[in-house]
Order: structure tokens, then C-alpha cells, then sequence
């Protein structure tokens, strides 16, 4: 709304200047410029308005038809109004008339403006109104009640009587008049007393049942204030663009000032600054309710209890933030009901539940009230530090649980390897990960020793070894995230307990080397069939061998070489080298020699394994094995070009020979006598007057005990081609001097090709007992007696052509299994000697200390030295004359 306007003065030209006429519209501008010519250009060009040209667009309307506002807008009197639009006759306006000028006309030079007076016309001229006008101040009186009129009629959600528009001028010409501040009280004093004498007690009375009811209610006044506040800033627009924002230190912008007149009425305490006028209300408030409420509804979400309403809850923060009470009042409660719950929580999960359990609870925990927080908007400080309260509560408080020797051996044994990696997580995030160590560690001493220590299954030491370290690996590798701590761990724990058990009656060699070496002779035998399915390695297994170079197919292959790769990582942590090495050399001499070798490029591969992981030193006799082979198999083939060149006449016997150098292969004991077939005998003989022909001062010692052979056999069924060791061919081919149902006793047996004991027995075992039973022995049993005689199995039949008649096996007995390990003392002794003498050698002098410290370096590849052997080593070197002590120094004789 405007004031209403007076009468124009005469003397009002120069204040009605400023009101010229309006432009032409665009269209009629764009035409003009079209059809204007330039006056520098065209000498007869004049220059006239062009509305005088252009009818006027608008039809004129009668006088009776013309509203109060147009009829406002009209001039009082004709004498009011001076008329200068007419063209001056003078003037000749060309737009449709060109004057023909003659071809010499010369225009003058130059802009030549058009002179004299101009004339304007001033319509709808009036003075201003005065202040002190009485219809100036009814107008303002009227102003004021229509705004609070508007008010009361928004605050009963009906719309104002008046346009929107003409409350926001009535604001405008307030202000305007110097009356804002008056305005903004007024407009505060209307909302205080609404909110307080209407909203305030329906609200006390509407939420009374309960907590939940109380916040629901303010919820619903809330946003039902907001939609008013909204209608109510759009009126006092004005006022808030102007007055308040030039003013803001003084008062509040209308925004602020709404939501602090309904945050003071439902939290009085909560006073807001630059209020100094208002004051709380006395009566108890219902925020302490709506507080509870909203602690309820997260209770009620933690509990899954079906009474939750998510959106109420979300939209409840939301109005906190608003409020800005969301640190002041809500977090800090949340917080004390949280630590409350995480109490009860910890301690009924604690008591009734496992480890397991507790820890999949503390996660869903931990993971729900993270999600509820990025869900209904709580603040990042929440967040935190409700997970704070949790490790504090549930995990700190209870690491004794968490962290129980029995418990996570439970875990581990089982390879729980989600809980441990949960349990891994809950320790790491309160920093305590680093003490899981600690049953950790004791877990796998424990295993182990007892593995170890398990006299009843030593065969299976090296495979339950291996079953556990791979057990320990997936953990370390998906539970523990790779910590190299653990690690770390994992491999000193086994190092303890590998190198903790002496074997029989030595007390400084370990029996695990031994069955390292056993383990090792399994695979490169059997390759992967003899493989136990725990040890197989998985997809990830496979992606981490590819990722470090150790294989890059996934083929029976490269599985072979990573089972042997774990077999090296126990064969790392043994202190006692020389005792793999003399079982591996036994055991790779037996599969060279037998043919039993799964794979050459297997055995190939372990050799240069062990080259990369103990030097040339500890493979150089292993390597001479296969030197030796391939030298025998040139040896053996100039042989026979030389038998087939000569014209001795031999049994036609494909001969297969292996020339061993005794250095570099195992020693054996003393081969039993055996009659060889008189054809083989022959043969042999042959090749060795050849061989020492060829390579003087040389002495071949044969061992018929490590021979085979292939025999063709004819029985009543078919022919057969029998594989069988030495001793078992020349006890079979003495039934070819008998018929076919004539018996041999054991007697004759045993004179005709004299073998004698267990070995006879075994052999006559093995023919007459075994699987494959080309024999017949009488009385039938399992063991063979001094009574018994044997037969041509007439019945005999296999599938196959060519059968292979395995050997029993003697196993080694303590006293066999002692010797094996004394010889390596032994040999470590000599070598322990031999350090000695070369370091003495090149120092000279040397104090007892530094000896000490030298010979363990140099010798720790073949086994941990004790410095009291080292020193009875000394000794004995000093009363061979090799050196001499001098107080507590050693100086070099020889």
C-alpha cells in the first residue's frame, strides 16, 4: 500500500523532471531505428519524435469505464497539462516525403544540432505527502492493523484477508517512514505471546502421556511453525532485507528469530542471545521429555522393537540441529543412555555367551551404530565418539575375555578366520592388537610341541607340521590382514619348538631334520598323490606364488614346486642342516638309483632350492650324485659298443650298470652274498675286468641290494614281465630247475641262493604273501617259517603285462636310526675341527671368545654349535699340536 498522493503544484517542474514518458515498446524502437537516417549523411534529414508517426497501440476507454486508480492517474485540470508534442511547422518530417535535390548540392560539413527550445509533457504531476498529514498517519494506523490482522490470521492457518502484496508494501512504507524497529517488536511480541499462550499449552496437554506422544507433538507444532514462519517471512520480506540486515548485531534476521521463539518455549533453558526484552517461562518445560523421546526411539531401534518410527527420529535431529541444541542437549544425553546400554550389553554377552559370539556381537554392534549414525544424520563427533564408548566398554574393559589363551586357541583351531579377523579389528582400533601375541604365540608352541612331541605318530611329524603352519597362514594371511608381527611370531614360535626335541640318545641333533627329509622323499616320489587334500593350495595361495615369482602355472608342476617351498620354510628354521642332508642324500640315492623319481625336473628344482638356501658346499656332493649318473650312463653306453665290437659270447642280457663314486654317495653296510643267475654273474664280471682295464687303481665294490631287474616269466595263464629286486630275481629263478608243481623248502632255498635271515624271510614274503603272489606257500600265513616250502603259483594272473612285485620293507630300528644321527656328530665334530684349524691359520692368534664366535659363523649353515662343544673341540686340537693356548688366547702351531 502507498499513501495517498496530494494535488500537483505549478511550481513542480523541477521536481517532476525525473518523470519523463515512457519509451516506445520494443517492437516500435526496433522499427524506428529501421526507417531513422543519419543526420551527418543526409542534409534534409530532420530529426522529430517518431510516436508522433505511430498510432497509439492502446484503444482509449471512456471516461465510465476507467477505474478509480486510472481515474487517480488523469491530470485535474487541462491547465495542468502543457501540450508540446505538436511537430513545429518549421520542422518537415521526411519519413514518407524526400525533397529532390539538385546533383551539385554540397551538404554542409559537420553535426548540425537543431536549435531552440524543446517542450515536454508532464502528466499525473503531484507533491509529496507530508508526514503530519492526518491522512498520512490514519494510513500508517491502518497499515499496522492489517499486519496484525494477517498475523492472527496465520497463526490460525487461515490466509490473510489481504493480498499478500499490499502487506509486503504496508511493511515497506513502515520502514520507509523510520518506524522498523517499532515493527520488528511488534511482530516479536505477536509471536512470543502465540507461542506461548496457544502452542505452548497444547503441546503440555498433547504430549502428556509420554515421552514418545511429547515428541511427536513438538515435531508436528514444529513444522506447522515453520510453514507459518514461511508465510510470515514472505510478508516482512522487507523488514528482514533492510532493516534487519543492516542492523544484525542489534537484532535478529526473522529466520533466527523464529526458530529461537519456539526453541525458548519448548526449552526454556536454553536462553538465546539478543533477547534482551524476552524472558523463559516459569512453567516446566517440555523439552527434558522431548529429549527422552528421542533417546527412546534410538533404544527402540536397538532393540528392533517394532514400535520404531525411523523417520520421526530422523526428522527429530534434524530439528535439533535447527534448534542448534544438537551438542548442547542431545549428544550428551545420547551419549549417557549409550554408555548405559553398552553396559548391560557387555556385561549379558559376556557371561552367557563364547568368544565367538561376543565378538560377532561387539561387530553387529559397531556396525549398527555406525549405520544409524550416517543414516539419521547424526554428527561425525557422535559417531566417534560413541565408537569410542564401545572399545572402551566392550572390548577394553573385557580384553581379559578377548584376549584368553583357550578361547582364541578355540579360534584357532577351528580356523575361525572371520571372527579372528573381527577380533583382529576390535583389538586394532583400541590399540591391544599387538598384545593378541601373546595367545597367539603360546597356541603354537603348544600345537607344536605336542606334535612334535608325539612319539606314537613320528611318521606323520612333517605333515601335521605343515598342516598347522598352512592352518597359521590363512590366518595370518585373511584374519591378521598379513601383519608382519604375527608373522614374525608364527616363525620364531616354530623355531622353538623344531629345535626343542633331540632325537634317541643324541642330544644335539634334531629328529625333525630327519623327517624333513623323509617328507620331502614322499613328494618328489609320489608327487602330488601322496599329498595330503589340507595342504593343497587355494586360488589365493596361487595368486601370491604368481605375484613373488616363486610359480606362474597353476599345473601339477607348480603345485609340486610350492609344497616343496613350504617344506624348505621348516627346513629354514632347523639348526641342525647336516642331519636333512644325510637322510636327503640316503633318500635321493634310493630314487636315483631305483628309478623312483616322480619328476627329474622335480628333483632338479629341490636341489637348486637347497643351492639358493645353504650354498654350494651343502649341494656338492648331492650334486655329484647327479654327475655320477650321467657319467654311468656314458661309461655303460662305451661298453657295449666295445662288448658288441669284441667277440666274446655273453647271455643276451640288457644290462643297465650305475658307476658310483664312494665319496659323494651314502656308505652302506656290507653287501650279503647272494648267487646271481649264472648269465647276470657273467655279464658283471665282463664289465668289470673292462672297467679296470680302463681305469686303473680302481675298485668296484657292487651292491646287488640296491639292483632290480625285469624277469619274463611263463605261466599257465600267459606271459608276464616280472619287476623285482636283485634278491627276489634270484631266489625266483631257482624254480626253473623244478616242475612246475615240484616245492622248494626253505632250506633249499635259502642253500641255493644263499641268503640267510630276515632277509630270506622278507624276500620269500614278498613272493609268497604279498599283493602279487607268484608263489605259493605251504602252510599258508603271513610269516614264513623254517618248514615251509613254496611253489610255482600255477593260478597266477594279472590284467597287466608287465608287474611290478614290491619289496617289504625293513623299517629302520632306533639302533639303525642312532647310528644315522651319531656319524652326523661325528662329521660335525670334524667339521667343527676343521673351522678351527682354518681360522687359526690365517689369524694366527686369536682370544678364546672371538674363536668361539667365529666357528659358530662359519658353521651355522650345517647346524647350531654349542660353545661347550666348540671348546672340547679346541682341546682336543691343543693335544694334537694344531694350536696352543697362552692364558686366554690361542696361537697357531702346524
Amino acid at each position: 500500500m502507498h499513501p495517498p498522493s496530494g494535488a500537483a503544484d505549478d511550481d513542480g517542474d523541477a521536481a517532476a523532471a525525473s518523470h519523463s514518458t515512457p519509451p516506445a515498446t520494443a517492437a516500435q524502437g526496433a522499427s524506428a531505428a529501421k526507417r531513422r537516417h543519419r543526420v551527418d549523411s543526409n542534409p534534409l534529414a530532420s530529426w522529430g519524435p517518431l510516436a508522433s508517426s505511430t498510432p497509439d497501440p492502446k484503444r482509449p476507454r471512456p471516461e465510465a469505464m476507467m477505474s478509480a486508480k486510472a481515474m487517480g492517474k488523469r491530470p485535474a485540470t487541462d491547465a495542468a497539462m502543457v501540450d508540446l508534442t505538436r511537430p513545429d511547422p518549421g520542422f518537415h518530417h521526411h519519413r514518407h516525403h524526400h525533397q529532390q535535390l539538385p546533383l551539385n548540392h554540397r551538404p554542409p560539413a559537420g553535426f548540425q544540432p537543431h536549435a531552440g527550445p524543446r517542450k515536454l509533457v508532464v502528466k499525473n504531476l503531484r507533491a509529496a505527502p507530508r508526514p503530519s498529514d492526518p491522512a498520512v498517519q490514519d494510513y500508517y494506523r491502518r497499515a499496522r492493523d492489517d499486519l496484525e490482522a494477517a498475523l492472527a490470521e496465520v497463526f490460525r492457518e487461515r490466509r490473510p484477508r489481504l493480498p499478500l502484496d499490499r502487506l509486503y508494501r504496508a511493511v515497506e512504507d513502515i520502514c520507509r517512514n523510520g518506524e522498523a524497529a517499532k515493527l520488528y517488536d511488534m511482530l516479536r511480541e505477536r509471536c512470543e505471546a502465540y507461542l506461548h499462550d496457544v502452542v505452548l499449552p497444547k503441546i503440555t496437554a498433547e504430549g502428556a502421556a509420554s515421552s514418545l506422544r511429547m515428541l511427536s507433538t513438538v515435531h508436528r507444532y514444529w513444522e506447522e511453525w515453520s510453514a507459518q514462519s514461511t508465510t510470515v517471512r514472505s510478508i516482512f520480506s522487507y523488514l528482514d532485507r533492510t532493516f534487519l540486515l543492516k542492523n544484525n548485531k542489534e537484532y535478529m534476521v526473522l529466520n533466527d528469530l523464529f526458530i529461537n521463539l519456539f526453541r525458548r518455549t519448548v526449552f526454556p533453558k536454553s536462553k538465546a542471545p539478543m533477547f534482551p526484552k524476552s524472558k523463559a517461562p516459569e512453567s516446566s518445560p517440555p523439552g527434558t521429555k522431548v529429549l527422552d523421546g528421542m533417546c527412546q526411539l534410538v533404544q527402540l531401534d536397538r532393540t528392533e522393537d517394532k514400535g520404531f518410527d525411523p523417520k520421526l527420529l530422523q526428522e527429530s535431529v534434524n530439528m535439533m540441529h535447527v534448534f542448534n541444541l544438537y551438542g548442547k542437549l542431545f549428544e550428551r544425553r545420547l551419549l549417557e543412555e549409550s554408555e548405559k546400554y553398552f553396559l548391560e550389553f557387555s556385561e549379558e554377552r559376556s557371561e552367557g555367551c563364547s568368544l565367538k559370539d561376543y565378538i560377532g556381537a561387539a561387530r553387529d554392534l559397531l556396525q549398527r551404530e555406525g549405520d544409524r549414525c550416517n543414516i539419521y544424520n547424526l554428527d561425525s563427533t557422535t559417531k566417534k565418539q560413541i565408537i569410542d564408548v564401545i572399545h572402551r566398554i566392550v572390548v577394553r574393559d573385557h580384553a581379559s575375555k578377548l584376549l584368553s589363551d583357550e578361547d582364541v586357541g578355540r579360534l584357532i583351531d577351528e580356523c575361525e578366520v572371520e571372527s579372528l579377523h573381527a577380533l583382529y579389528e576390535l583389538l586394532q582400533m583400541t590399540g591391544l592388537h599387538s598384545r593378541l601375541r601373546g595367545p597367539w604365540d603360546r597356541y603354537i608352541s603348544t600345537q607344536g610341541s605336542g606334535i612334535v612331541n608325539d612319539v606314537a605318530h613320528t611318521d606323520d611329524m612333517v605333515v601335521r607340521l605343515l598342516v598347522l603352519r598352512r592352518k597359521l597362514d590363512v590366518v595370518v594371511r585373511d584374519a591378521f590382514v598379513g601383519d608382519e608381527e604375527f608373522t614374525y611370531s608364527m616363525r620364531e614360535a616354530f623355531r622353538r619348538v623344531i629345535n626343542a626335541k633331540p632325537t634317541w640318545a643324541t642330544a644335539t641333533t634334531s629328529r625333525v631334520g630327519e623327517m624333513v627329509a623323509k617328507y620331502t622323499d614322499m613328494l618328489l616320489r609320489g608327487g602330488l598323490k601322496a599329498l595330503p587334500a589340507a595342504l593343497i593350495s587355494d586360488h589365493k595361495d596361487r595368486a601370491v606364488a604368481e605375484r613373488t615369482g616363486v610359480s606362474t602355472s597353476g599345473d601339477e608342476d607348480g603345485e609340486l614346486s610350492r609344497q616343496l617351498d613350504k617344506a624348505l620354510e621348516l627346513f629354514r628354521l632347523i639348526e641342525g642342516k647336516d642331519v636333512f642332508e644325510a637322510f636327503y642324500k640316503r633318500d635321493l640315492a634310493r630314487r636315483l638309483l631305483l628309478e623312483r623319481s616322480a619328476s627329474q625336473d622335480a628333483e632338479r628344482d629341490m636341489l637348486a632350492k637347497l643351492h639358493d638356501e645353504c650354498g654350494s658346499t651343502f649341494t656338492h656332493n648331492l650334486e655329484q650324485m647327479f654327475k655320477d649318473q650321467a657319467l654311468g650312463k656314458e661309461e655303460l653306453s662305451a661298453y657295449k659298443q666295445w662288448r658288441d665290437g669284441s667277440k666274446t659270447s655273453l647271455a643276451k642280457i640288457d644290462l643297465d650298470i650305475s658307476v658310483l663314486s664312494s665319496a659323494a654317495w651314502p656308505s652302506y653296510p656290507d653287501e650279503p652274498t647272494v648267487t646271481l643267475p649264472p648269465g647276470v654273474a657273467q655279464n658283471l664280471a665282463h664289465f668289470e675286468s673292462y672297467y679296470k682295464g680302463k681305469h686303473e687303481g680302481r675298485r668296484l665294490t657292487w651292491k646287488h641290494s640296491l639292483s632290480h631287474c625285469v624277469i619274463r616269466a611263463t605261466f599257465p595263464r600267459g606271459l608276464k614281465e616280472l619287476v623285482m629286486s636283485a634278491h627276489q630275481a634270484a631266489v625266483l629263478v631257482l624254480f626253473n630247475n623244478v616242475g612246475l608243481d615240484e616245492p622248494l623248502t626253505y632250506g633249499e632255498v635259502e642253500q641255493a641262493s644263499r641268503l640267510t635271515g630276515n632277509l630270506l624271510d622278507r624276500t620269500l614274503q614278498s613272493l609268497a604273501c604279498g599283493k602279487v603272489r607268484v608263489l605259493v606257500k605251504a602252510p599258508k600265513g603271513r610269516d614264513v617259517a623254517k618248514t615251509d616250502t613254496f611253489t610255482v603259483n600255477k593260478l597266477f594272473a594279472d590284467p597287466k603285462i608287465r608287474v611290478k612285485i614290491n619289496q617289504i620293507q625293513l623299517k629302520e630300528t632306533k639302533q639303525e636310526n642312532k647310528e644315522t644321527h651319531e656319524r652326523v656328530v661325528a662329521d660335525r665334530q670334524f667339521e667343527t675341527q676343521a673351522a678351527i684349524v682354518r681360522i687359526m691359520k690365517s689369524r694366527k692368534t686369536m682370544p678364546h671368545a672371538q674363536l668361539v664366535a667365529e666357528v659358530i659363523e662359519q658353521t651355522r649353515r650345517r647346524g647350531a654349535m654349542d660353545p661347550v662343544d666348540i671348546k672340547v673341540n679346541i682341546e682336543k686340537l691343543i693335544e694334537k699340536d694344531y694350536i696352543e693356548r697362552e692364558g686366554n688366547s690361542y696361537t697357531y702351531l702346524a
